[in-house]
């Protein structure tokens, strides 16, 4: 098992952060992929461009879990966004497609703004996408209570709610109700500084990332 954690010849940062992952998550003392006690947080930051090298890396990672005898619970923040946009009073989704094409006519930020805001109380907050993610994790957590130590969430497909979500929020609200699963969110973005990361490399750091951030 060991040799299947050793890092390739030139290996890229992506690889380094799942190889250390790895390691870490396989430690003979329980999972180790934060400093702190019963904060069982991670983030691997990865360049937006190379999405489909990341959907890589995650199979062969939860192949390799499984194989190991955990468990692999993979939310994909995506499909949970469009739920909620489903669940909305009758055509709602129409209407802002709508108002957003007016308002573009008078300018582009006009129409981003309007999405934002009106997408805001949607998403945003403990009951937000945050909500629905704990909710995941409670059921699975329900279903196989013995397994909370060899059990990973993974967090994915944030990309897609850029510019309308910043996913610094999601981890603090996720905070206390992960049942102490070890959760990873795949960050796409640019790491500016030890704790600052710049979500699809565009908007302005969020330094305040408590947890371990990979590579």
């Amino acid at each position: 098992m060991a040799e299947q954690f050793q890092l390739p010849l030139q290996a890229t940062s992506l690889q380094e952060a799942f190889t250390s992952l790895r390691r870490d998550l396989i430690h003979p003392d329980g999972p180790q992929i934060s400093t702190m006690r019963n904060y069982r947080f991670a983030i691997v930051q990865y360049d937006p461009r190379d999405e489909f090298k990341l959907r890589g890396e995650v199979q062969r990672l939860a192949s390799e879990l499984v194989a190991a005898g955990w468990m692999v619970l993979t939310i994909d923040l995506q499909l949970l966004f469009l739920a909620r946009i489903r669940k909305q009073p009758d055509g709602f989704a129409q209407r802002l497609v709508e108002a957003e094409r007016r308002l573009n006519s008078a300018g582009p930020d006009r129409g981003l703004t309007y999405l934002k805001t009106k997408l805001h109380p949607v998403i945003e907050g403990p009951d937000g996408l945050a909500g629905d993610c704990a909710r995941h994790i409670a059921e699975h957590v329900a279903r196989h209570p013995d397994q909370v130590d060899r059990t990973l969430v993974l967090i994915g497909r944030a990309g897609a709610l850029y510019p309308f979500y910043r996913s610094s929020a999601l981890l603090r609200h996720l905070d206390g109700h992960s049942h102490n699963v070890p959760v990873v969110l795949l960050y796409p973005g640019e790491r500016r500084s030890k704790t600052g990361l710049s979500f699809m490399g565009e908007l302005n750091p969020d330094n305040d990332y408590r947890p371990r951030i990979y590579p």
